[in-house]
């Protein structure tokens, strides 16, 4: 009996391969019965085999209810699965001639699917268990009615040949697909580690964040009090005033931020200040970061397709100002920012002329701290990776024709739709 390829992984998957390969195989010796006597001239027991078919089909149609109630699939469970087609076959091959049946070279595949997706000593019982039925076949058998020697000498050479390519060709296709699986389990794998790790980071930066926050308290109130008192000072002159203005505006906005971060940070959709247009929160973001960067200059264009209501997520908020801050410190101050949207997913870009991004930002973004600028820290893009992502969407950087980079923000709005 033939057997799929299983996947080193928990779940209905793998059981619902086996069971692919089982009716294959029902068909398969369901064609020898028939063709063997008009093709071959063999006349095979057939009441015997088709009862063992007919069981064997049976078996499987209860294997098909158990995988529509779900659940996960143990080795001890695949064990028996690989036990119950090496059963099968073997009864199959004591009607049809025993060892001497080519078709006896259809227990490697089922001991080369047990050697990978099993654990040792449950890969050992089914070599074992391969072993005892092929030694039994020796000797316990019902022979193949063939009467000429020469011609039954032909036919056994002749299926043998067969059964090595078509086994030589399953184990190949079935090391392959395992071996894919596999590969595909350590990038999730690693993915998951670089996620945890990630997470790490973020959180032991959250917990900076906090003791930043309540020492900065003091300076800022102070910087806030010379500040007043500088622009009441009638010796300064017009310029003077509008500059100690703007200080005190942006004293206040970092006392803002500062007295919100709690707030912020422990907001849900439940509390997130209720339902908001996706364009109005795009323009109250820009509004914000235009308060916090007076001196630069944005060209925005804002499009969708769709008006979906969404509810305010502070964190993806400040990842989209962290990256407007990025490009407009390497741009010279001036970017562009574009927009557009539908019902389900959100697409922005931020560009800039600046010197663009280098190899080691592409290969390292959101995933370390990482700057071109001298006086960067490379914390302001790995927060916007870790926020974009957490909601499902990604961040890409490219270099765009003609200088400059470009920052794209993919994200689904499933997380974040208004209910």
């Amino acid at each position: 009996m033939q057997s799929a390829a299983i996947p080193p992984v928990a779940g209905a998957d793998p059981l619902k391969r086996l069971l692919l390969m089982r009716w294959l195989a029902v068909a398969g010796w369901l064609a020898l019965i028939a063709g063997a006597g008009p093709l071959l001239d063999i006349a095979l027991p057939r009441a015997p085999m088709l009862a063992i078919l007919a069981l064997l089909a049976g078996f499987s149609l209860l294997v098909r209810r158990r995988l529509a109630r779900g659940g996960a699939v143990a080795d001890g469970e695949l064990f028996a699965q690989l036990g119950v087609d090496i059963t099968a076959l073997t009864l199959l091959l004591f009607f049809s001639g025993g060892a001497a049946n080519p078709l006896v070279s259809l227990y490697l595949p089922s001991i080369a699917i047990a050697a990978v997706v099993l654990p040792g000593r449950l890969a050992w019982g089914a070599v074992g268990l391969s072993v005892a039925a092929y030694s039994l076949l020796v000797f316990w058998y019902v022979p193949l009615p063939v009467s000429d020697a020469a011609r039954a000498t032909r036919l056994h050479l002749a299926g043998m040949w067969l059964i090595f390519v078509a086994s030589a060709a399953l184990i190949a296709w079935l090391v392959g697909r395992l071996a894919a699986a596999i590969l595909q389990r350590d990038h999730q794998l690693a993915a998951a580690r670089e996620e945890a790790l990630r997470n790490e980071r973020v959180v032991a930066l959250g917990a900076l964040a906090a003791g930043a926050a309540h020492e900065l308290g003091t300076p800022l109130a102070t910087m806030a009090i010379l500040a007043g008192e500088l622009e009441r000072n009638t010796a300064a002159g017009p310029q003077m005033q509008e500059d100690l203005a703007l200080l005190r505006e942006q004293i206040e906005h970092c006392k803002d931020i500062i007295t919100g971060l709690a707030a912020r940070a422990g907001q849900t959709r439940a509390e997130g200040g209720g339902a908001i247009g996706l364009e109005r929160w795009l323009e109250q973001a820009l509004e914000r970061w235009r308060r916090l960067r007076p001196h630069a200059r944005a060209k925005v264009g804002l499009r969708g397709t769709a008006a979906p209501a969404i509810v305010g997520e502070a964190t993806l908020e400040q990842a989209l100002l962290n990256l407007f801050d990025n490009a407009a410190d390497t741009g010279g101050g001036e970017i562009e920012i574009e927009a557009e949207w539908d019902s389900a997913r959100l697409r922005l870009e931020v560009r800039d002329r600046g010197p663009g991004f280098d190899e080691a930002v592409l290969l390292a973004a959101g995933r370390a701290f990482i700057t071109t600028r001298p006086e960067g820290t490379g914390i302001g893009l790995f927060l916007a990776h870790a926020a974009v992502e957490r909601l499902g969407g990604r961040i890409v950087l490219a270099n765009r024709e003609g200088g400059g980079a470009v920052t794209r923000v993919e994200l689904p709005l499933e997380r974040i739709l208004a209910a």
